[in-house]
């Protein structure tokens, strides 16, 4: 539908209205950027590689699609840095989360089955079948599988939110980020962290419950048990 003359925008008349327009914008712009400020702020001196990981219990390794019923590329990455930081000792179990909404689509397992055919064994990683996003993930390691320290895995430009709402939901995190090629995929990847900052935000204030949370999962302490035998 053609905008009529008198249903057009119409920027202020006089200096003093053009003057309110532009800081009002700044504003707007500035209250927009503060969640993506506070993510960087609060991660920023907890990132670290492979090498100068501090050792942790337990590493957490985020979900990123599958295809064709595997690890996506993206996901075989993380889950790679996850078995270096196993080899070099730095962890004695993972925990892996994703999503098994459905019967068909099971990112855990396939996770788990990776991690085992690259050297972790099967009874060092345990599967949290219902990290449906960064919140859920992170407060569901705490309050369902009791995990208080951990390295977290995921690519760059989401490792920040990670370890963000990990400290939220109360898990003293490091974060270990996964270099990738800076493709399409990458960059859609950091646009999206820009809007997810702002629900990450209000998810470290309000700290809702997850999707699901259920009763405790004594999995990780058991994995750890046995590793110290």
């Amino acid at each position: 539908m053609r905008l009529t003359n008198r249903s057009r925008l119409r920027l202020p008349a006089t200096r003093r209205g053009k003057r309110r327009a532009v800081r009002a914008a700044v504003t707007v712009c500035v209250l927009a950027l503060l969640p993506a400020t506070w993510v960087h702020a609060a991660a920023e001196s907890r990132l670290r590689d492979v090498s100068d990981a501090p050792s942790a219990p337990v590493a957490i390794v985020f979900g990123a699609g599958l295809r064709h019923g595997r690890p996506s590329p993206y996901l075989a990455h993380r889950l790679d840095t996850a078995a270096e930081l196993y080899r070099a000792g730095k962890v004695r179990v993972v925990l892996v989360t994703g999503d098994n909404s459905r019967d068909a689509y099971n990112e855990p397992d396939a996770m788990r089955a990776y991690l085992k055919d690259h050297g972790v064994p099967e009874e060092r990683t345990v599967a949290d079948y219902a990290g449906f996003d960064t919140w859920d993930s992170c407060t569901r390691a705490r309050r369902i599988f009791g995990v208080d320290r951990a390295l977290l895995v995921t690519q760059g430009f989401h490792i920040r939110r990670a370890v963000a709402l990990c400290d939220a939901a109360g898990i003293d995190a490091y974060g270990v980020g996964v270099d990738a090629k800076h493709d399409l995929t990458w960059y859609a990847g950091g646009a999206r962290e820009v809007l997810a900052a702002g629900k990450a935000a209000l998810n470290a204030v309000v700290r809702p419950g997850p999707e699901f949370l259920g009763p405790h999962e004594p999995g990780v302490e058991r994995a750890l048990r046995a590793a110290e035998r």
